[in-house]
């Protein structure tokens, strides 16, 4: 049976969408693993960078990871979300950035080098600092230890010069790496905070945060929350005093949207047997060419190493189509005029597939739209927002109540 969807009325035909399914979450408190029901949820603005998401989780009472200005306005600007549930985690940031960011009251900022204490100093003195170590990402799809950490040897150093310049240094973060495949290596970088934990409290500071960072996979989410559980009890058997934060923005959000397709052109064999150009049977034989492609909401593929799988979409269950009509081995191709921009190379499609016709792509919620141009004119796929199943009802009430508040309008 292929599943059925619902065209918008307000939406432009033929135009590629993504739609939004429900976030995966329903109180930033209980997310299912002990682990999380201890921590303070904080979402990755760039993962998400979805203003009804965004509305949503701060509703919720989620906290956000910023990365630049413009996320920090965008969070501010949803309202009702104070600045000390912002934490501008990149390390490495310009001075205008520093600046502005204490003028909104956003304080809490990560670092990594001299030169940014420095930075600090300057622009915006009363920051509480976070120290981002260096941890084994090794294990993730996207390792971000490649450009920022610290490693443990230079910390000590870098917390003399904190306290030499009367910085505020509060505690401690690291990243996996986004995507995590070994959730184990969770359980290293707790040990590793552990002792910047001491490295700081030898300097003269008293931390009271721990970042764990993301890199949380759907598939993996409870043996990750095992791991990090198990840690942390070890290593910081006492947290009376230590705020835990992590920041699970993909796992929130990534199975929360679909996107839709529209098929603009077909490549296949000539029906002619005389003019037939012989193809290799384990080769594709036709091509489709859709409406979004890596320059679009598809360029998780080649930043995210992401592998896309579509599936054919219907109108209300019926479809020209039928069931029975063979699968022949096709291709995927995005709109532009580059040949990278194929969005997936081999898969079995009905051999019946008009121009015309949609195809469907799961887990599109998180490193799509977000980072999509408009390479040669194409637009950026729009997104409509959908709402059923069990949690309707607590979704519009908390979005209600935030609105209700003046909040999120």
């Amino acid at each position: 049976m292929l599943p059925s969807w619902e065209m918008k009325p307000n939406l432009t035909p033929r135009k590629p969408f993504l739609w939004l399914i429900s976030v995966r979450c329903t109180d930033s408190t209980n997310a299912g693993s002990l682990v999380y029901r201890r921590l303070h949820l904080t979402m990755l603005s760039n993962a998400i960078r979805i203003h009804m998401c965004l509305r949503l989780l701060a509703a919720l009472g989620a906290g956000f990871d910023c990365a630049s200005n413009g996320e920090i306005s965008q969070v501010i600007s949803i309202g009702g979300i104070d600045p000390s549930r912002i934490i501008f985690a990149n390390p490495c940031k310009a001075n205008s950035f520093i600046r502005n960011a204490g003028k909104v009251g956003v304080d809490t900022m990560t670092f990594d080098n001299i030169d940014e204490l420095y930075k600090v100093s300057r622009t915006h003195p009363r920051a509480k600092l976070v120290v981002r170590i260096l941890t084994d990402d090794t294990k993730s799809l996207c390792q971000l230890g490649l450009k920022y950490g610290a490693p443990l040897v230079t910390v000590p150093g870098l917390l003399a010069k904190a306290k030499e310049l009367n910085l505020d240094v509060i505690g401690v973060s690291f990243h996996v790496g986004s995507g995590c495949y070994d959730p184990s290596v969770y359980s290293d970088a707790i040990v590793r905070a552990r002792s910047v934990f001491d490295m700081g409290k030898d300097a003269g500071f008293s931390f009271s945060l721990l970042d764990v960072g993301g890199g949380f996979e759907d598939s993996l989410f409870e043996q990750a929350a095992s791991v990090l559980t198990d840690a942390i009890q070890q290593q910081f058997p006492d947290r009376r005093h230590i705020k835990v934060i992590a920041e699970p923005g993909r796992f929130y959000v990534s199975k929360a949207f679909k996107l839709a397709a529209n098929i603009i052109a077909r490549r296949a064999p000539f029906s002619d047997s005389s003019t037939e150009v012989a193809i290799e049977s384990d080769q594709p034989a036709v091509m489709y060419y859709i409406n979004d492609g890596v320059y679009g909401a598809f360029n998780c593929i080649l930043f995210d190493h992401q592998v896309a799988q579509p599936y054919v979409l219907s109108m209300n269950g019926s479809f020209h189509v039928p069931s029975s009509e063979p699968l022949c081995t096709s291709s995927v191709w995005g709109p532009t005029c580059d040949s990278i921009d194929c969005v997936c190379p081999k898969t079995e499609l009905p051999a019946g597939l008009r121009v015309g016709d949609w195809l469907g792509f799961e887990n599109m919620g998180a490193y799509t739209v977000c980072a999509a141009s408009q390479f040669n004119g194409f637009e950026v796929s729009k997104v409509v927002y959908t709402l059923g199943g069990a949690i309707a009802a607590e979704v519009r009430n908390k979005l209600a109540a935030f609105a209700a508040a003046g909040h999120g309008l």
